[in-house]
């Protein structure tokens, strides 16, 4: 009977043990699975944890740049009311500008018609018929080129009974322009002078002679005085080369030049200038 118990115990005892063996083995198996589903997760959410770190970064850039831009705009705006305001200045900038060269032209405009009035005033007084008398303008003044033959005598600065009357037409349109200038500059040719006990070079013949004809104009004419300038300016500005003696001939010249005042000529500008 003891037998008998001993084997049923041996028997329930073998069918125990496998029994815990299978539970062992589902539960190491389920264990396995676990494990295997606790690390996929845990890569998972480390991947979804460098997502997070990557699109909170780029949200922070965005933000940034968001708020870079706002600030750009508001800048822009700024830049662009500036600009606005600049380019209005600019224009008016402009446009008073015009102006003044407007006027500026129109004043250029005014003295022209004077000079041009001078010259008809001349041509007629003097008689441009006259091969050695010329009336020209250049550069907006009004030259008068009287030859020295009409003048003067070979090597002298004592003024011809001829050259009074050629002299008494122009002081006549000076005497009309009682505001005017006029410089009476003396030229010689290149021969060298030989010199007396006056007389040294060709810069003291050409200055003796502006000088002689300046005294003609204020003594004898009635030209005044204050209106006239001397100079001689010897042989160093010629017409023409003094290869030959024609013309050595033409450089041999006194020549009047004349002009409005300096500065009645700025007070006209500065008039013009001034105009609202």
């Amino acid at each position: 009977m003891k037998k008998v118990i001993f084997m049923a115990s041996v028997v329930a005892l073998t069918l125990t043990s496998c029994g815990a063996k299978k539970k062992i083995a589902a539960l190491e198996k389920q264990n396995k699975e676990c494990q295997d589903l606790l690390n996929s997760t845990t890569v998972k959410l480390n991947l979804c944890l460098s997502e997070k770190e990557a699109i909170n970064q780029q949200n922070d850039y965005l933000k940034k740049n968001n708020t870079d831009l706002i600030s750009a705009s508001k800048d822009m705006t700024v830049l662009s009311t500036k600009g606005a305001q600049n380019i209005e200045k600019a224009l008016e900038t402009i446009k008073e500008k015009d102006l003044k060269i407007t006027r500026m032209q129109d004043a250029l405009t005014k003295k022209d018609s004077v000079t041009l009035a001078l010259v008809t005033s001349l041509k007629s007084s003097v008689g441009i018929s006259d091969p050695d008398i010329n009336v020209n303008v250049e550069k907006g003044v009004v030259f008068i080129s009287i030859a020295d033959k009409l003048l003067f005598k070979s090597g002298s600065y004592v003024v011809s009974d001829r050259a009074k009357e050629v002299l008494g037409k122009v002081a006549k349109v000076i005497n009309d322009k009682p505001t005017f200038e006029c410089m009476v500059e003396g030229h010689t040719d290149n021969v060298p002078f030989t010199g007396n006990s006056t007389l040294i070079d060709n810069w003291d013949l050409s200055v003796k002679r502006s000088t002689s004809i300046v005294r003609v104009l204020t003594n004898d004419l009635g030209v005044k005085p204050s209106q006239l300038i001397a100079a001689g300016r010897s042989e160093f500005i010629p017409l023409v080369d003094n290869k030959t003696a024609e013309n050595r001939a033409a450089n041999r010249r006194t020549r009047i030049v004349i002009l409005p005042k300096i500065d009645e000529f700025y007070d006209m500008i500065e008039k013009e200038m001034k105009k609202k």
